[in-house]
């Protein structure tokens, strides 16, 4: 099954927040942000649910795994559409985010001390079970993001996105006609990285400020299959630029994000992304925290 952007677009447009495009200038040098984490539920990840539910007809009943955000991102497309939501999210999730998805209507069951863990739970549990990042119409989902940045900026010739098991990364590759994706993550959490460098998904370590956003511990097989056909950079960086990154976003712009959507403008600052004009997509704001 080939990821239909197009579809996905006309799918959710009644439902998301198209969210705007900012060229600014840091540094001297010209840059675009992609707001995107003033979607609703303040991440993409309501793009990919919302696809997804639409597509299969709207399921009576939901399930998902979650560290965070794409549970939030299913209980509110789920809402939307009039349904309902059971998320599973490991012990060790961010309490912002719990809190927002319960708050939301879900039912949310601890279960695990790993992601990992939290969906074997959520598989074996009745309901029609939405993918994070690993299936066709999830990445097609999250490829309206980049087909936007498209639309409203011709001239950006680079989009760099944070990548965690690569379905953002992947839907950007398909919809930005051509443009490189740079495909960005933390220097000790980065499983597109090892899996580009095997040839296939293996395995990764997970330690960094951003995981609970971009913990996967494999890429999935959906997404490494787009990335691994299409213009594509992989770049690392380390948690202390990535949280410099992030404060600057707030002390130069008074824009309030998480630690994963500032990784990919913390490579931006250390000119690692490419292009002469980049835009830098700011994925999520779903965390708690003081400037």
């Amino acid at each position: 099954m080939t990821p239909d952007v197009a579809a996905a677009a006309d799918r959710i447009r009644p439902h998301a927040r198209r969210t705007p495009l900012w060229r600014t200038e840091v540094d001297g040098r010209p840059i675009v942000f992609k707001l995107e984490h003033l979607q609703l539920t303040g991440s993409f990840k309501l793009r990919g649910a919302l696809n997804t539910l639409i597509a299969s007809g709207s399921p009576d009943r939901v399930v998902t795994a979650s560290g965070g955000n794409h549970g939030l991102g299913v209980t509110k497309a789920a809402q939307l559409l009039g349904l309902h939501a059971t998320v599973f999210v490991p012990v060790s999730a961010p309490e912002g985010k719990v809190r927002r998805i319960e708050a939301a209507g879900a039912k949310l069951i601890r279960h695990g001390d790993t992601y990992a863990e939290a969906v074997l739970a959520a598989r074996e549990t009745p309901g029609f079970y939405v993918e994070a990042y690993n299936d066709p119409t999830v990445v097609a989902g999250q490829g309206t993001v980049a087909a936007e940045v498209v639309e409203d900026a011709p001239d950006v010739d680079a989009i760099a996105v944070a990548v965690g098991g690569g379905g953002l990364a992947a839907g950007t590759a398909l919809a930005s006609s051509g443009r490189l994706t740079v495909a960005v993550e933390p220097d000790r959490c980065c499983a597109l990285h090892h899996a580009l460098a095997a040839g296939k998904p293996v395995d990764s370590e997970v330690v960094s400020v951003a995981s609970s956003a971009l913990g996967a511990t494999r890429v999935g097989e959906v997404p490494f299959e787009i990335l691994s056909t299409h213009p594509v950079a992989s770049v690392l960086v380390p948690d202390p630029e990535t949280l410099s990154a992030r404060d600057r976003l707030w002390e130069e712009f008074r824009l309030a994000v998480e630690p994963a959507a500032a990784v990919p403008f913390a490579a931006w600052l250390a000119g690692q992304v490419p292009g002469e004009l980049a835009c830098v997509v700011l994925c999520g704001a779903n965390t708690d925290w003081t400037p």
